[in-house]
């Protein structure tokens, strides 16, 4: 798609080869010689540029597959040389404290081998292109520090505005905190508002023990029963569009490790409601769940809801608390609000997932 282009890893095995050296890729950390060093790429998915997508700035919010990654290969004695790619500065504190050097390289696009120009010195040692780049704000010692701009009072970032390295700074950077602010607290009442809400993500599965995280533009199960995109409803990228394909099950839903108890909003007769627009109706019965752990939860069928629904519009389905609880899940831990499944065929889009008052002779059990 474009011409000339190159890639990170490109531009890693030419200068490696280049100096008469070699370089392995491995996606996963796994190696059967130790190598001299690991240069781990890592970053943030694709997202888009609006009212912004998380209500923290820590980058592995839930998911500390990278961090895993860098930790497993110390503990290897691999030195490892962290290239982080984002868009926007981001609380990085465990990964800068399990990486020996660590290098913001944003977003090069198509020009991934002009990461590893600055990387790597030629075949003699000689610097080939020296880091000339310095921060143009301020760097986040904290995951909820925002705003932080030089001149605020108080001013303490962990990096400020102007920083950065060039070959020849030696700079030891000492451990820093990995303790999360605990002022954040698990929304109660609204899970997925133009994205899912911090502490909840959104996941895909097979089956309710397997578990993808759909944070990319387009996620599907493993066995491709289940295929995830994100939309447009209002604004870009605000909805999600999910298509069973009719060829096994497929789940997806919302999950946190942290839970809320919801006994309050149960008794309080709220519903469990969301917004949806049906593109194919049902072919197979549809199941809507409340979860609290993996042996725990409530679930009901939706089928003939859905299958009510005008095609192609906008509708509100809402079921009472009550009922999933009716049906074993307990309210006092929630970590799954909203589980929607199927084994048929049905492709439908989601948005605006959340609790609300639940009106006489509205949101009935199923």
């Amino acid at each position: 798609d474009f011409p000339g282009a190159t890639s990170i890893w490109g531009g890693i095995r030419q200068a490696v080869e280049d100096a008469g050296g070699e370089a392995i890729l491995s996606v996963d950390g796994s190696f059967e010689k130790r190598p001299d060093v690991a240069v781990v790429v890592y970053g943030e998915d694709p997202y888009a540029e609006f009212q912004g997508d998380r209500q923290t700035l820590d980058y592995s919010f839930g998911d500390d597959t990278d961090l895993a990654l860098l930790r497993r290969l110390r503990e290897a004695g691999v030195p490892v040389v962290s290239v982080f790619l984002t868009g926007r500065p981001l609380w990085v504190n465990p990964e800068l404290n399990a990486s020996d050097a660590f290098v913001v390289a944003w977003l090069p696009g198509s020009e991934g081998a002009g990461v590893a120009d600055v990387l790597f010195t030629d075949a003699d040692g000689a610097i080939r292109y020296d880091v000339t780049g310095r921060l143009s704000f301020s760097w986040p010692k904290r995951a909820l520090q925002t705003p932080l701009n030089r001149g605020d009072a108080p001013y303490d970032p962990l990096f400020p505005y102007g920083y950065g390295l060039s070959y020849g700074d030696e700079v030891e950077v000492e451990s820093l905190s990995e303790e999360m602010e605990k002022s954040l607290v698990a929304s109660r009442t609204v899970y997925f508002d133009g994205g899912p809400l911090v502490p909840w993500r959104l996941f895909v599965g097979d089956a309710e023990e397997s578990r993808v995280a759909a944070e990319a533009p387009s996620t599907e199960t493993p066995t491709g029963s289940l295929v995830v995109r994100s939309v447009d409803r209002a604004q870009q990228e605000d909805a999600r569009r999910a298509t069973w394909s009719g060829d096994g099950p497929g789940r997806v839903y919302l999950w946190s490790a942290e839970g809320v108890d919801l006994r309050r909003e149960a008794n309080g007769e709220m519903a469990l409601a969301f917004d949806v627009r049906i593109e194919q109706a049902p072919s197979e019965p549809v199941q809507l769940e409340m979860g609290c752990g993996s042996e725990c939860g409530g679930t009901v069928e939706i089928g003939p809801m859905l299958e009510a629904l005008p095609a192609e519009s906008w509708e509100t389905v809402a079921v009472r608390l009550r009922c999933f609880e009716a049906e074993g899940a307990d309210m006092a831990e929630i970590d799954t609000p909203f589980a929607l499944s199927t084994a048929g065929s049905l492709d439908l889009q989601l948005s605006e997932i959340r609790l609300e008052s639940a009106s006489e002779g509205e949101a009935v059990c199923p």
